[in-house]
């Protein structure tokens, strides 16, 4: 096997395994939600509007992993330690920043969001209470951001990979105990409902803060922090590098809204067709999803070594990145093309019990063969030009895929007689409107724009 296919499974499989759990977690939130006592529909829609609040947040603010991931590994290809250890503490200041903003214009938000946001009003109480309590996890959410960015530019996806394990297994299991209660032996507890969701997500983002900072502690301290000194720090947020940041991130913020027009339009508009199809959608988000945390795997590695050999000046290294990234993701494409065929149904009944909702889904189960082929590239063409630190061309792709996405929703406007269940299809064609439209751009730029 090639040195550079050994670079890849070292850097990616860690990732694979940790982002295995991520789509568990929203499973297990649905799953949950959906096997409380009252209406499935009504739990289920109170958690994807919940959710939606958050991804209209943290995905402004997504520049922190992705912007720490390329710089960190230009600066570690170019062995400069010292600059390494500079970026991380500027994007964590940034972050903690942020998230104190946050929790600040809460009821704000809230209110904002609701101007704009149709669903019932059961839906809309649900969700709000949800909002309100996960909100105080935003200084860890966003500080992990910056930390898994870091590692990944680091070329050191196991230290991610153990964050991403605990953060997520915590999730699991704190949302199942605090919503569902217990009964062990002498110890019996009742669990708080719905609330509970939202609890244990808040308990497993500072799990996963205090396990990164005890990697940084132990692992990076001597060997990195080391180099910097007093002055470093006073002088982490001023210079060219701190100016090239902020301007790479100025790039990725118009993505992030580009990203959260998509997929927060995919769920305002969804609702408007009921709390069942919108049940619906939240599922088949996330079974779309499964593939992407497979392929994103491939992404962060693309993204650590495009960023290093860039960093290195070595550019025969980066075109051999380039094409076997692509090699690896494609072959997990085709794997997960079996997958979505043969266990779709199975899927969707893991994910509720609530067989008015299974059989609505089972109408859109095709859309799930046509993820592996169209997400594929767009996935990790995203990784490839983060590493190099490609910004502007990520922005512009992204404001490609907003309008390929609501040039086919409108077009589907067209037909004001479709049923529900018909226009549902058509914000489906849409979803992947957007990814086709990023595979495009992208491809076509790459000769152009990835060169040392």
């Amino acid at each position: 096997m090639k040195a550079i296919n050994k670079d890849i499974l070292k850097l990616a499989i860690p990732s694979i395994l940790a982002n295995i759990t991520v789509p568990l977690v929203g499973m297990v939130d649905i799953a949950v939600a959906g096997h409380l006592d009252t209406s499935a529909a009504m739990m289920i829609g109170g958690i994807a509007i919940g959710t939606m609040l958050f991804d209209l947040l943290y995905w402004n603010f997504g520049f922190l992993r992705v912007g720490t991931g390329g710089l960190t590994a230009q600066a570690y290809g170019r062995g400069d330690r010292k600059e390494c250890a500079k970026i991380l503490t500027r994007a964590l200041g940034i972050s903690i920043a942020c998230a104190l903003v946050l929790i600040a214009i809460q009821w704000i938000f809230v209110k904002t969001a609701f101007l704009v946001v149709e669903c019932s009003p059961e839906v809309r109480t649900l969700a709000t209470q949800y909002f309100f309590i996960r909100i105080w996890a935003a200084p860890a959410t966003l500080s992990l951001m910056a930390l898994k960015g870091w590692f990944i530019g680091m070329q050191d996806s196991v230290s991610a990979m153990v964050v991403d394990l605990v953060v997520n297994g915590m999730n699991i299991l704190m949302s199942v105990v605090l919503a569902l209660g217990f009964n062990i032996g002498g110890w019996h507890y009742e669990g708080m409902g719905f609330a509970g969701i939202a609890a244990g997500t808040v308990a497993a983002q500072y799990s996963g803060f205090l396990t990164a900072l005890v990697i940084l502690a132990f692992r990076y301290i001597r060997s990195t922090f080391a180099y910097m000194d007093s002055d470093d720090l006073k002088s982490v947020f001023r210079g060219s590098e701190t100016k090239r940041f902020f301007v790479m991130n100025a790039d990725l913020f118009v993505r992030s809204l580009c990203f959260i027009a998509i997929y927060i339009g995919f769920t305002v508009i969804s609702a408007r067709y009921g709390d069942v199809l919108l049940a619906v959608s939240s599922i088949m988000m996330k079974l779309l999803m499964v593939f992407s945390y497979f392929t994103d795997g491939f992404a962060y590695a693309g993204e650590a070594l495009t960023g290093r050999y860039i960093g290195a000046k070595d550019a025969p290294m980066v075109r051999q990145t380039v094409r076997w990234t692509f090699v690896w993701s494609m072959g997990i494409a085709v794997i997960f093309m079996g997958i979505y065929h043969f266990a779709g149904v199975p899927m969707l009944k893991m994910m509720t019990s609530d067989m008015t909702v299974v059989t609505a889904a089972r109408d859109f189960l095709p859309w799930l063969l046509l993820m592996p082929v169209i997400g594929c590239a767009a996935f990790t063409w995203d990784g490839i030009y983060i590493g190099a630190t490609a910004s502007k061309a990520i922005r512009n792709s992204m404001l490609w895929a907003v309008v390929a996405f609501f040039a086919v929703w409108a077009a589907g406007l067209a037909f004001p007689d479709l049923s529900a269940e018909g226009s549902m299809h058509i914000l489906m064609g849409a979803y992947f409107a957007h990814l086709l439209a990023r595979t495009v751009y992208l491809t076509v730029r790459y000769k152009a724009l990835i060169h040392i």
